[in-house]
């Protein structure tokens, strides 16, 4: 029996791995091309690239040729013929009169995997201003970006309603900004350095990690080997926020390529809309440059960058402030964050045999972080170094199975100095070793199942371990449905994630020996694609349940004088209900309707209780229209940010509505945009508590809901010297 059983599966491999064909779909500069169509020839029977450019096509008795199309690309007939993988690239541009129509994308895809990822691609960047990995959010229904204080212009990421220190950051899927970077990490990439950003929401991939629990933000940047260009963007706001970058590539020759991304910002005037006496926005001023590499020859590939940042912050109360508050210079109220950043990463990867993606990979990367922080008279200086490895080998055995297993190691080392700070306790350093194991059972992109498993060793906590699974199933055309399920970990460095704190009176208190934070997620997604009047309405139902073992609660409710971070005693929980729809109206014009629910509540202090400073739902509409020739481009962009509770003693506060919108005109050689953010002019009124006497036991800046300041108007141009 147990032999007859043995001759079925293998059989069974046989059988599903002879009536599939695999392939890629490049570019003719080598890049992956998502979306885009094969099917048999002189059917409609076919399927779609991933953004990898990979594809899977169930074979036809009696149809051996393919077709390949890509919008504004020349189809390519290929015989399949004998073969179970192809290799295409895709070439051509169709031109009308001097106007060139390229390659379009949605401006965000789903992924077709198991896991519920989000693609937002540069169509989607091009939207708004998105001057950095913060800003490229806002027409997103499921991210959230906030201030942490008003003070120093510190943002957070909020996605399935929990703060981002629970959501994993990724650089081109390597682990980044983690300790002293994670408070002002999103304003360290700009936006024009991205090619796209993944969303993953819920219990993520075991590959990079254990340490994700409500998602993955994954960054691509620009890669060296796309097209031989220089570009330079220039961009100006209201506010006197001066920002410039250049992104260039040289190809070497047919295997090496390099490409230079350089980021200079200031601010230079001091805004205080509100007329409490403290700047609005701080001034900041910031050198960022990006040296990359990428080689490829027979089956070796070889990517490589080196990141250097240098970052002067400066918040605090204006020049004036002494006037109207009777107050003189040498008491004015400073925040001086002064920060220095370096980074390299490595990645090799032998291909043995591309039919079956067979490959084994080594990353390697590095991180230098210095920061020194003034606030008020109180001082926090931290260095944060970091090195990480991970070696990892993948293989598909046919095209309905693969695995992935790899080994990994992670070095966090802190040496921190302050003064004036009492109870506070240093971050311990770190080391972690870790192995997983992932497969991954394909059937036809119809059903597609993956289960994964990591144990990692910590010198601080032990061993612990971390399941993760994902499925999705493709019940019909019209109905796609995903679950998932995992456990992550992270572990608690609450000063270094939460230093802004600083920016208040209160007394600061770290429980001894906080334990390693741990919880469970859940998740289900449904999506349906339904055909109106020939277009494709496409809605979307998301529920995610966070569930913690253990958290380490930040209790602002029990002292109005005191931050009490101290280890979980009951229950902590989040519910999010998420639905969406797109739909495309007529030619050009696309319209997006979102709603989402959050119930997030932790136990403080002995009472279960809604976390403060947290929106109970969020509603989000946005409108985009292209001229016929996509000469022009129009983008509104409304959100209605629900009500919620502030901490014990200062009450709930409302829902608010904020209005973007921006023009963007298109030419051969680049564009221009104009646009406004926060039409609405909606400010959270006194953002500072206490600013009248900012050296008193009552002040505190970190009390943020809503946005700080007022209308802002921007403009830009980018020009694509090449084609000038």
């Amino acid at each position: 029996m147990k032999k007859l059983l043995i001759t079925v599966f293998f059989c069974f491999l046989a059988i599903t791995s002879f009536s599939q064909i695999k392939g890629v779909v490049r570019d003719q500069s080598g890049n992956a091309m998502f979306g885009a169509n094969i099917i048999w020839k002189g059917t409609n029977i076919g399927t779609s690239t991933d953004e990898n450019g990979n594809f899977t096509l169930e074979r036809k008795s009696d149809i051996n040729t393919i077709v390949v199309s890509y919008v504004g690309y020349d189809n390519d007939t290929i015989s399949c013929e004998g073969l179970d993988f192809v290799e295409i690239t895709l070439s051509g541009e169709v031109t009308l009169d001097n106007v060139v129509v390229k390659a379009t994308r949605p401006g965000v895809m789903k992924a077709k995997g198991a896991q519920n990822i989000d693609v937002i691609g540069g169509a989607e960047l091009c939207r708004a201003a998105c001057c950095n990995l913060g800003e490229s959010f806002s027409n997103n229904p499921s991210v959230d970006v906030e201030y942490s204080d008003a003070a120093t212009g510190a943002k957070q990421i909020k996605l399935l309603g929990l703060s981002g220190g629970y959501v994993q950051m990724l650089t081109e899927n390597v682990p980044a900004f983690r300790g002293a970077a994670a408070p002002f990490s999103l304003g360290y990439i700009p936006g024009t350095w991205m090619q796209s950003i993944q969303v993953s929401k819920g219990a993520a991939t075991v590959k990079n990690g254990y340490e994700s629990i409500t998602g993955q933000i994954n960054v691509e940047y620009l890669k060296p080997q796309l097209d031989e260009e220089l570009d330079v963007n220039l961009f100006l706001d209201s506010h006197l926020k001066f920002e410039t970058n250049v992104e260039g590539n040289i190809h070497l020759n047919d295997a090496l390529s390099t490409g230079l991304l350089a980021h200079y910002e200031n601010m230079w005037m001091e805004h205080d809309g509100n007329d409490d006496g403290f700047m609005d926005m701080p001034k900041v001023q910031q050198y960022d440059f990006m040296n990359r590499w990428m080689f490829k020859k027979n089956h070796y590939v070889m990517q490589a960058y080196v990141k250097a940042l240098k970052e002067d912050r400066k918040g605090g109360q204006v020049e004036d402030a002494h006037n109207h508050m009777k107050m003189t210079d040498n008491q004015l109220y400073r925040i001086n964050i002064e920060s220095e950043r370096y980074e390299g990463v490595l990645k090799n990867a032998y291909i043995f045999d591309e039919v079956h993606n067979t490959n084994v990979a080594l990353i390697l990367s590095g991180s230098l972080h210095k920061m020194n922080s003034l606030y008020g008279l109180k001082t926090y200086d931290v260095n944060n170094n970091n090195a990480y490895a991970q070696l990892m080998f993948e293989t598909e055995f046919t095209s309905n199975h693969s695995i992935s297993t790899g080994l990994s190691f992670n070095h966090d080392c802190f040496d921190e100095r302050w003064t004036l700070i009492p109870n506070l306790v240093k971050a311990p350093d770190e080391n972690i070793g870790g192995a997983y194991a992932q497969y991954t059972f394909n059937y036809d992109e119809r059903l597609v199942f993956m289960a994964g498993v990591r144990g990692d060793y910590s010198d601080l906590y032990g061993s612990f371990f971390t399941p993760r699974a994902h499925v999705k199933w493709v019940v019909s055309e019209l109905l796609k449905l995903r679950f998932s399920a995992g456990k992550g970990y992270r572990t608690p460095r609450p000063m270094l994630d939460n230093h802004t704190l600083l920016a208040s009176s209160r007394d600061i208190i770290l429980d001894n020996n906080l334990k390693q934070e741990e919880a469970w997620n859940y998740g289900a997604t449904a999506t349906l694609d339904i055909d109106i009047f020939e277009k494709c309405l496409l809605i979307n139902l998301e529920y995610y349940y966070t569930n913690f073992e253990n958290q380490v609660v930040t209790d602002i409710d029990s002292d109005k004088h005191q931050v009490h971070f101290s280890n979980l005693d009951g229950i902590s929980y989040s519910h999010t209900f998420q639905i969406d729809a797109t739909y495309p109206f007529f030619e050009g014009f696309s319209l997006l309707g979102a709603f989402r629910y959050n119930d997030v509540k932790t136990t403080i202090n002995g009472v279960l209780r809604e976390k403060p400073l947290t929106s109970r739902y969020k509603g989000l509409m946005t409108a985009t229209y292209k001229t016929p020739l996509e000469i022009w481009q129009f983008d509104v962009t409304m959100q209605l940010n629900g009500d919620g509770r502030l901490p014990d003693g200062f009450g709930t506060f409302d829902a608010y509505p904020i209005l973007n919108a921006q023009i963007l005109r298109w030419f051969r050689w680049g564009n221009i945009y104009i646009g406004a953010e926060n039409i609405t002019n909606f400010k959270q009124k006194n953002p500072i508590i206490g600013y009248d006497n900012p050296w008193g036991e009552n002040f505190d800046a970190t009390m943020i809901y809503g946005p700080i300041d007022g209308i802002m108007f921007y403009g830009g141009i980018k020009w694509k010297l090449s084609k000038l």
